[in-house]
């Protein structure tokens, strides 16, 4: 069968089959070595609708069987960014009823009063800020009404080594080290990222080999984000030295080994305005709605 992928970190041509089995078989290793998922389980995945999430439902779709009786619920979060969201959501309902997967949706606007368009008037470069509390949360109430066990997200290895590099040059060591997935003690439902060692343009391949690519746009509020230009960053150098981000995260590993992983910002204590679980007095969602007059 004629080559359809060049991995250039590792100097090899993978046909199309080749090629599958080994995002597959990554993606199986990463969850068994890390039990991110084991026999039992009942996975939340976070489906926006979009390509990353829309491989890692297919992904575990094929690969969990292997590891034992598994439960899947699609988790979507419709933010309320017009000319956006309405697209995406409907490629996930669409999605989760071509693999028939239980789908529980929750929106900004339901829980918060209020749609992100709103939110963000005159806040824009606040957009990703705003938006991941506000997420974060919205997710975990969809997570508890799925009644999951842990929450899949469809984080890639581009975005964990945006992460670090980020982290980096905010000289924030403890994020860097921080560890939300065992850091739950039973406060929080563990979150697993069965993809971190699968590159993006691997998933834009795979996606496109089993004819799932969803022609979809990107959100309006990317061009405000300090990601953006990491992103940017990091694609131009991988392109000249390929496997930086895999080395920057074996890199993270090392110092994780060295310092310690960290589990959360500090002991697990309840917000004093909700009641829910935060690492300081106030949780970032009560604080952020003091700041937004919510």
């Amino acid at each position: 069968m004629p080559a359809v992928y060049h991995d250039r970190s590792a100097r090899r041509h993978l046909c199309r089959d080749h090629f599958i089995a080994a995002v597959e078989s990554r993606v199986a290793e990463t969850i068994r070595s890390r039990q991110m998922i084991v026999p039992d389980d009942h996975v939340g995945i976070g489906l926006s609708g979009g390509k990353d999430s829309t491989a890692l439902l297919m992904l575990l779709s094929r690969v969990l069987p292997s590891i034992g009786r598994v439960r899947l619920t699609a988790l979507t979060v419709d933010e309320g960014i017009h000319g956006y969201r309405e697209d995406t959501i409907r490629s996930a309902d669409r999605l989760a009823r071509d693999y028939g997967i239980d789908h529980i949706s929750v929106s900004f606007s339901e829980l918060f009063g209020k749609t992100l368009d709103a939110f963000l008037v005159g806040r824009e470069h606040e957009a990703c800020t705003i938006c991941g509390v506000l997420r974060r949360k919205a997710l975990a109430v969809a997570a508890k009404q799925a009644g999951v066990t842990k929450l899949a997200t469809g984080h890639n290895l581009d975005d964990e080594a945006q992460s670090v590099l980020m982290n980096v040059l905010r000289g924030d060591l403890p994020r860097l080290v921080r560890d939300p997935g065992s850091a739950s003690q039973g406060w929080f439902i563990p979150r697993v990222k069965p993809l971190m060692y699968v590159a993006e343009k691997e998933l834009a391949v795979y996606l496109m080999l089993h004819g799932a690519w969803p022609d979809l746009p990107e959100c309006p509020y990317a061009v405000h984000a300090l990601r953006g230009e990491v992103r940017t960053l990091l694609a131009t150098l991988e392109q000249r030295h390929p496997g930086t981000m895999q080395h920057l995260l074996a890199s993270k590993a090392q110092i994780e080994k060295r310092c310690g992983r960290v589990s959360g910002a500090g002991p697990v204590r309840q917000c004093t305005k909700c009641g829910d679980p935060c690492s300081g007095e106030i949780c970032q969602l009560c604080l952020l709605k003091k700041r937004l007059g919510m």
